[in-house]
């Protein structure tokens, strides 16, 4: 169940998305927030340089890693903007990162893709449980959903 506090959360995550838009880049946006309600981490993606694995969810996975204990890890919560990739939950799971939010899903990606004719992706997307089965996940939130819809229409100029 999302609550006030899940929303705002998600609401930086889609304003980090509108920041990557801007900076010439796919539109996701994620953060890592402690157990106690203190954000660890934000980022957003960085696949414009190239380097296709420059995911917000991933680089959240492996700083987590470093910086935060198993039991801490586990405590924490990760938002995002969309789904995670199955590259990027694999790395959530290996990690052992806690509760996982995000605004929309693979799926509405996908058929807003698909709507618009454009082709897939090299990766097949696929829903977060069908990658990590025991994760804690919430989402899609539907009143984001336009909005993240209109930043994917803007980002693939259609």
């Amino acid at each position: 169940m999302v609550n006030d506090t899940d929303l705002r959360h998600l609401r930086r995550c889609v304003e980090l998305a509108e920041q990557a838009l801007a900076a010439g880049d796919e539109p996701f946006g994620s953060i890592l927030v402690a157990e106690d309600g203190t954000v660890l981490l934000e980022d957003h993606n960085h696949v414009a340089s190239g380097d296709r694995t420059r995911h917000p969810e991933l680089a959240i996975a492996r700083w987590a890693a470093r910086a935060l204990t198993p039991r801490e890890r586990a405590a924490a919560t990760v938002y995002t903007s969309g789904e995670h990739c199955p590259m990027c939950a694999a790395a959530h799971g290996w990690v052992g990162l806690g509760r996982i939010v995000y605004a929309s899903s693979a799926e509405q990606l996908s058929g807003w893709l698909a709507e618009w004719g454009v082709p897939a992706p090299p990766v097949r997307p696929l829903p977060i449980r069908e990658v990590v089965p025991d994760a804690v996940v919430d989402g899609p939130v539907p009143e984001l959903a336009a909005r993240i819809r209109e930043l994917h229409r803007r980002s693939l100029g259609v």
